[in-house]
């Protein structure tokens, strides 16, 4: 498996990384390949997949789907 060697990381950059790896229980280097194909499956996404998920979370209806209404269970949990 090869080695990737990343020199003049930011000191802040760093920090970040490795609270964050230590939040997931990840060694760096995991975190580091966790975040690189993250970004790299974020890039990869065709533009038209990404208008049609705009899309779809754009007219999506809880109602239609069996969720509650949120102004009911508002209103629910200030009977109470």
């Amino acid at each position: 498996m090869p080695t990737l060697h990343v020199r003049n990381v930011p000191d802040e950059l760093y920090e970040r990384i490795r609270r964050q790896a230590q939040a997931q229980n990840r060694s760096i280097s995991a975190e580091v390949i966790m975040l690189l194909n993250r970004a790299l499956a974020e890039t990869e996404r065709s533009q038209g997949d990404v208008l049609a998920n705009i899309r779809r979370r754009r007219f999506f209806r809880p109602a239609e789907a069996g969720a509650p209404d949120s102004t009911a269970l508002l209103r629910e949990d200030r009977a109470r």
